[in-house]
């Protein structure tokens, strides 16, 4: 495949896209450029685009299974073929995201008023899930030392013995740090995990964008009593392919999975599954490994394009290439106004919409997450914008 592929710039307007036809709905205006919704800018692969139109060649889109081999046969080998772990075909089942999958979980391994712990930064998903399932946060800051997060041991330990806390909600890879855990680190996490008894929810959505010199591991590929984890995991992110709806779990756990499937089927009626959305997911696990390869390729190379520039244009800022995602995770701490300051400036001077670092909870208050998963042009475009709206604010400030 050219590379020059992920360079193709495709207008998305006018499309109903999140990113970038409702900007105003966080940043007050439509007109800026965005890197905000976590979505890729980039063309599906044609083995996904092929197989949508093959579907789409028969007039008659009625009620669609997922409970058959293809469908799980396809996961089974990516996990297989791209992690060399062995995942049981009894343990996959459908579900229309990652984000409902947790939710149901933590409602079924948890009680009202009982704790769930996070990593934080943290997807801010995971706040809202958790709070509206009517469930406490208990809170592992990550530490965080020159660019690098590691986990302070210590305080999970601590928040996972408490009494309250059932589950463990890990984002691995994490989002938004892009930290992908060690084999040692899953091994400890799984252990606390054991040792008090809590249930481990892996959302696993980010697996297949990592740089290459790390390895994304299952959580079931380390040692562990597999009734007691979950994962949480879509082709979606890896594809491009998050509107067409469709994601699976792993749950090892026979009972805890027939619970799950009931409520699936019986209370929440979702069992029938998006047409396109399995397509999508059967075709690009059974055929999409060398544009994951190309596209991890592009992706690293426009990390290293935006820590170039900010260290050559913005060195106040500090930025380290994460190890997976395509979401650059920039620190502004540096920086000497505020972030309410630079938000307004990126908006008004810069044109850019860039996600204040806040949303994710107080430790990334200091950080911006903006989407790199875009043509070079973008990339360059957001970081010119980036550097306008800073360089207006130094002159102002200098001037009062």
């Amino acid at each position: 495949m050219e590379k020059n592929v992920f360079n193709e710039l495709i207008d998305r307007k006018g499309t109903y896209c999140t990113q970038w036809d409702y900007i105003e709905d966080r940043f007050g205006v439509n007109d800026l450029l965005p890197f905000t919704i976590s979505d890729m800018d980039f063309a599906v692969p044609d083995v996904i685009n092929n197989a949508l139109k093959k579907r789409e060649s028969h007039p008659i889109y009625g009620y669609t299974r997922w409970n058959h081999i293809d469908f799980k046969q396809s996961i089974v080998s990516w996990y297989k073929e791209r992690f060399a772990t062995q995942v049981d075909l009894d343990w996959i089942v459908y579900s229309p995201s990652v984000i409902y999958t947790i939710s149901r979980l933590i409602e079924l391994k948890s009680e009202v008023g009982e704790q769930v712990v996070i990593q934080t930064p943290a997807y801010d998903a995971f706040f809202k899930t958790i709070r509206t399932n009517k469930r406490e946060i208990a809170e592992n800051p990550l530490h965080y030392i020159n660019g690098i997060y590691s986990i302070d041991f210590d305080d999970l330990e601590q928040k996972l013995a408490d009494e309250k806390t059932t589950i463990f909600l890990l984002c691995s890879p994490q989002n938004p740090t892009g930290r992908v855990w060690t084999k040692e680190e899953l091994t400890k996490m799984i252990e606390l995990c054991d040792r008090y008894h809590v249930f481990l929810i892996s959302d696993e959505i980010h697996m297949d964008i990592v740089r290459e010199t790390y390895q994304h591991l299952p959580v079931v590929s380390v040692p562990t009593k597999f009734e007691q984890i979950a994962i949480c995991s879509s082709a979606s992110k890896t594809f491009n392919t998050s509107g067409l709806i469709g994601s699976y779990a792993l749950i090892p756990d026979k009972r805890l999975q027939e619970d799950f499937l009931e409520v699936l089927k019986n209370r929440d009626g979702l069992s029938s599954a998006s047409i396109m959305g399995i397509e999508s997911i059967m075709a690009g696990y059974s055929s999409g490994q060398n544009w994951v390869d190309e596209l991890n390729e592009y992706i690293s190379s426009n990390l290293t394009v935006v820590a170039n520039y900010l260290k050559l244009q913005i060195p106040e800022i500090k930025f380290t290439i994460p190890e997976s995602t395509f979401l650059a995770w920039i620190d502004i701490s540096g920086l000497p106004f505020e972030m309410e300051d630079l938000q307004q400036a990126l908006i008004e001077i810069g044109e850019v919409a860039i996600m204040d670092g806040s949303i994710y909870g107080v430790q990334g208050k200091d950080f911006l997450r903006m989407n790199i998963g875009c043509p070079r042009k973008k990339v360059m475009d957001g970081l010119e914008g980036l550097k306008k709206a800073v360089d207006y604010l130094k002159m102002n400030k200098n001037n009062s």
